[in-house]
């Protein structure tokens, strides 16, 4: 009986390490600007626009007041969690 409970125990253990090693990762490069002419192109704050050149331009984030997980770049987005409408987040504070 012993055994049994610990190859049981066993079991989830290396089902719980396999399920944390292959779980999505969040992108911490995120295009945080887009083309006033072409929202399709994103990128960085240093980046150009590939059609028109442009420099790109800070898109508004919106987040959810009550899981700050949930974000849209669309103004009338709603969680998708408890159905509130997203908020306007605030920009990062940077160091002068």
């Amino acid at each position: 009986m012993k055994k049994t409970i610990m190859l049981v125990l066993a079991g989830f253990l290396s089902l719980a390490t396999y399920a944390q090693q292959t779980a999505p990762k969040q992108d911490s490069t995120k295009a945080t600007h887009s083309c006033p002419m072409h929202p399709e192109i994103t990128g960085t704050e240093k980046d150009k626009c590939s059609k028109c050149k442009m420099s790109l331009t800070p898109v508004k984030q919106y987040v959810c007041p009550m899981h700050a997980d949930i974000t849209s770049t669309k103004k009338d987005a709603k969680c998708s969690k408890c159905g509130m409408a997203l908020k306007e987040a605030k920009p990062a504070h940077s160091k002068h």
